[in-house]
């Protein structure tokens, strides 16, 4: 399981448990799973898309940010 957190420069968006994420990096999009590698990257104009632990799908529209993934923490600092 990962933790999950998504944070603008307003609020944060979202914070919890989820089973997967995928985000629109700037070379392409990718998709984060348990045990992913530390990786921080930049993010373009597109959708998160992230499964909760209890499997339901959400999405949100995001302008750009950076992600940064370590030790199954997986944040994000977004402008939507």
């Amino acid at each position: 399981m990962l933790k999950l957190i998504i944070v603008s420069p307003e609020k944060i968006l979202y914070q919890g448990d989820i089973q997967k994420v995928k985000v629109p990096g700037t070379l392409g999009e990718f998709e984060i799973l348990e045990n992913h590698a530390p990786i921080i990257s930049s993010l373009d104009a597109g959708k998160v898309v992230y499964v909760t632990g209890k499997g339901e799908t959400h999405a949100c529209d995001i302008v750009g940010g950076f992600v940064e993934v370590q030790k199954n923490v997986v944040s994000l600092c977004v402008e939507v």
